[in-house]
């Protein structure tokens, strides 16, 4: 049998090229002779049977899209010669069976985590400043760029020597190409038990509307009531629409018994910028010096809450990274933890089958309404899902919304799904969960870390630096060429799936142990390593 190609599912009409594959190739697959009438790139699919216009195109055993005019077996899928198309959904009552995996050898398993009082465990113990409105963002600024340095918490100075040894030949009339980057040594950490310094820099909070307000408002509120944030610092300015009495109310509402050191302070409370700095670090300070008392103390797994979503995706996205995360999600779920998937538009084709593996028709209907609004929304303007692939997508072979979305789901793993968040809410039921958010990089991951994930499990095929303030996100390659091309940003090799070095069992047991080594400060992932804190706050507009 063939390893240049793969069948996904038995009811495809689509290969899948593993490697480039030159016009004229013949292959045998499964005992069926194929000669290829183009170049089919690794990652891009091709035809299988000779295909009519309006005829339906299936791949992962779901229809992925229609061709639109006549096509000979062995074509090349194209934008041009195939558009998306999706089969619709309703709830039914389903008889969904899991089989979970066998995960007997991780029964006495724990990870070294953060107990908080209200009984959750972080993988990670952080101080995190807020601003309730933009207009804080440049205070925050001064602030991060202060304490980093001094308290050892900035990226490598390298670059910054670097621009200062290109000035330095240039004005003696040097050769700048003869300059190189050199390391610079660390600043030590004064406090050991603080794994970082954290800023949500936004650009809400005033001058939108009061609805954006509100949201915003609930966002920070669950940020400061991470598992992973020991402590919180919030800096208003004082007349702007979201009030830092609200983000009070909603972090009471939230958790009743909020116990973590928390400071307000107010620029126009304050007699000047000076003096909202100079107590602003004072106070965080002594904050600081309070949380370093907490330590790592082992937790069992079914503490860990963990995200996954996958990012700059290609064509081998659905078929080794995806599957692989998704192995590790469902024996996560099997382990008694919450796992969280989100990016509505990318779920897009496969809700049928998500509704199907929803035991209880109250979450099923809201899963609906969820999806069902959303597009509805996207259409009015004159967007819709089927418009989410990326150029970068596209030109590493999803071609189409519900192909990406169909891979995209992949990473969810098979357990049942026991609840659906709406955008903000936590996640409070141990499984698997879907998280309402957009499938933005960083606005899904925003979104995944305000209903609790504590680790992210984020894949991605065409390489992508995202990154979350308080929630550590692994970066899992879904070949060896990008690991290796990229390996500043990934942290785990999924190639290997596809090389046929591993199979998807195994890859997701490596991708569960390298979780409870991040979970317990073992192991470092490169966003975190590069202060890769992105976050953006969902308004609720159409965002794909």
């Amino acid at each position: 049998m063939s390893t240049k190609v793969l069948k996904i599912d038995d009811k495809d009409n689509v290969l899948v090229a593993l490697v480039d594959l030159a016009k004229g190739t013949e292959l045998n697959y499964q005992g069926v002779d194929y000669t290829l009438l183009e170049d089919i790139p690794a990652k891009h699919k091709f035809f299988i049977n000779d295909m009519y216009e309006g005829e339906e195109v299936f791949m992962y055993g779901v229809l992925v899209g229609k061709v639109q005019h006549q096509l000979k077996a062995g074509v090349r899928m194209t934008v041009e010669n195939t558009k998306h198309a999706a089969d619709p959904y309703h709830y039914r009552k389903s008889d969904y069976q899991w089989e979970a995996p066998e995960v007997s050898k991780y029964k006495n398993s724990s990870f070294l985590g953060y107990h908080r009082d209200d009984g959750t465990v972080g993988t990670a113990n952080y101080w995190l400043f807020i601003p309730t409105v933009f207009c804080e963002n440049r205070n925050l600024d001064i602030i991060k760029e202060t304490l980093y340095r001094e308290l050892g918490y900035a990226v490598d100075d390298k670059y910054k020597n670097y621009t200062h040894a290109l000035l330095q030949a240039y004005q003696n009339g040097s050769d700048l190409y003869e300059i190189d980057l050199q390391p610079t040594s660390k600043v030590e950490r004064p406090f050991k038990n603080v794994d970082g310094i954290k800023f949500l820099n936004h650009t809400g909070g005033c001058g939108g509307t009061r609805q954006d307000a509100n949201t915003l408002s609930k966002l920070l509120a669950s940020y400061a009531n991470h598992p992973n944030v020991a402590g919180v610092t919030v800096l208003s300015l004082g007349c702007e629409h979201l009030r830092a009495s609200q983000l009070k109310t909603d972090l009471l509402a939230l958790n009743p018994n909020f116990k973590k050191p928390l400071i307000f302070l107010g620029q126009q409370q304050l007699m000047n910028e000076e003096e909202l700095l100079k107590t602003t670090i004072r106070e965080t300070f002594k904050g600081l010096i309070e949380i370093n008392q907490i330590e790592r103390k082992p937790a069992p797994l079914s503490k860990l809450c963990v995200g996954v979503k996958c990012g700059g995706s290609d064509g081998f996205s659905g078929i080794s990274a995806n599957p692989a995360v998704g192995h590790c999600a469902d024996l996560l779920v099997a382990l008694g933890a919450k796992v969280l998937a989100a990016e509505f538009p990318e779920l897009c084709g496969v809700e049928q089958e998500l509704i199907d593996r929803m035991p209880d028709e109250d979450t099923a209907r809201k899963f609906i309404r969820l999806m069902t609004e959303y597009d509805d929304l996207a259409h009015k303007v004159g967007s819709g899902f089927y418009m989410n692939p990326s150029p970068g997508n596209i030109k590493d072979g999803l071609i189409t919304d519900a192909i990406k979305s169909a891979g995209a789901a992949k990473k969810a793993g098979t357990s049942p799904i026991v609840d659906v968040l709406d955008y903000t809410e936590p996640a409070t039921k141990a499984g698997l969960s879907l998280v309402c958010t957009p499938g933005n990089d960083v606005e899904a991951t925003t979104g995944k870390a305000a209903a609790g994930a504590t680790l992210i499990l984020f894949t991605t095929g065409l390489g992508t630096p995202t990154g979350n303030p308080v929630c550590p996100t692994i970066k899992v390659a879904t070949n060896t060429s990008l690991a290796i091309r990229m390996a500043d940003i990934i942290d785990i090799d999924a190639g290997a799936v596809i090389e046929g070095r591993k199979t998807i069992a195994e890859m997701g047991e490596d991708i569960l142990e390298y979780c409870i080594a991040v979970a317990s400060g073992k192991e470092i992932p490169k966003a975190v390593q590069l202060n890769q804190d992105d976050f953006i706050p969902w308004k609720r507009g159409v965002s794909l």
